[in-house]
């Protein structure tokens, strides 16, 4: 499955996930605290979806956007 992702970063909330929606359809709205320096942010969302999608973090891929605040991941579930 294919979901969209707006990754906020360096956040007091985080680690937190919203489900939310916009013109362009769902999305998931990922609050972590670490900073996006060094894919460290990245890293923390991978993590996340995967206690939220009850799988492993090797089944979390990250897409597209790997700069953007938008992103696009693919979760594989065994």
């Amino acid at each position: 499955m294919k979901i969209r992702v707006r990754v906020k970063p360096n956040s007091k909330k985080g680690p937190l996930v919203v489900e939310k929606s916009d013109e362009s359809g769902d999305f998931l709205e990922v609050f972590v605290r670490e900073q996006a320096v060094e894919n460290k942010a990245n890293s923390a969302v991978i993590k996340l979806l995967s206690e939220k999608f009850i799988t492993n973090k090797t089944s979390v891929k990250l897409l597209k956007g790997g700069a953007s605040k938008f992103k696009t991941f693919e979760i594989i579930k065994k």
